[in-house]
């Protein structure tokens, strides 16, 4: 008998999607991770922890980039010992957490913080026998001052490097947010979106609600993500290599403050109809 399933592309395991869930009108976390798993999609981040969805996402196979919300960074490792207990230790091995994301993009003085919350989480999960988890942060790309040639990077801010050595002494990917639409927004010639060694935790296209936001122009950069990131394409330093994306965001949310761009990146609307539909597999 000839099978009729279409073969698995090398390295699409690598690319997930956010959920986000600034809105009124979202779908339960059961049925959501139902459509991640009906459209193939392996990884998933959230900005926080939600029981209703670690619970949804027990058994699921799917692979979590789970967040602390910035306001929750730990400032001595007791707090940090009582969010594992809270938000990571109940819920595995049953639901597959990759990466605790201490902070995302994180401003100003409070950029401080990061470093020491990462050390006490990455020092709570050890002693919960849970040194697997990997913890990082998420960044905006502008953390980097210079990023060509790449090799000529340099870090915008003074902590990121301490942070550097950090994530690289525990061996975890920095995970950057990368946003080419609002560079474009201001010059198109701008646009660039190039993959090094970080895990691009956020990236992804409006449909609607500004310049260039459009639903063929979402649905042809999304589908670019996937394409790039689940065809094993690599980067110039390591082609082939495989690498891991997250497009923003599944759902569109009508609360999400900000400008009115911010409430269209989703790839489907809350009734679970495709806004820019791509393909995962």
């Amino acid at each position: 008998m000839v099978s009729t399933r279409r073969p698995a592309r090398a390295g699409v395991e690598s690319v997930g999607v956010c959920y986000g869930m600034v809105g009124n009108d979202l779908p339960p976390p059961t049925a959501v991770v139902k459509l991640y798993k009906s459209l193939g999609i392996n990884r998933m981040r959230i900005y926080a922890p939600d029981t209703h969805v670690l619970g949804a996402l027990r058994g699921s196979g799917i692979r979590l980039v789970l967040g602390v919300a910035n306001e929750d960074l730990a400032a001595n490792r007791a707090s940090a010992a009582s969010w594992v207990r809270a938000n990571v230790k109940p819920y595995n091995p049953a639901v597959r957490i990759a990466y605790v994301a201490a902070g995302n993009e994180v401003q100003g003085g409070a950029a401080r913080s990061i470093l020491p919350a990462m050390r006490n989480l990455a020092a709570a999960l050890a002693a919960a026998g849970l040194a697997g988890v990997k913890v990082s942060t998420c960044v905006r790309l502008d953390v980097v001052a210079s990023s060509f040639p790449p090799s000529g990077g340099v870090f915008a801010q003074p902590y990121m490097a301490d942070i550097a050595r950090f994530l690289a002494a525990a061996g975890a990917p920095l995970l950057a947010n990368v946003y080419p639409y609002f560079a474009y927004k201001e010059d198109p010639r701008s646009i660039s979106l190039g993959y090094a060694t970080v895990v691009v935790s956020e990236s992804g296209w409006p449909s609607a609600g500004g310049f260039a936001a459009s639903v063929e122009n979402a649905r042809a950069y999304n589908q670019g993500v996937v394409e790039h990131s689940g065809k094993g394409k690599g980067t110039p330093k390591r082609p082939g290599a495989a690498l891991e994306a997250y497009v923003f965001a599944m759902f569109n949310e009508n609360q999400k403050p900000g400008d009115p761009t911010e409430k269209s990146f989703g790839l489907f609307h809350p009734n679970k109809s495709a806004v820019s539909p791509i393909r995962f597999r």
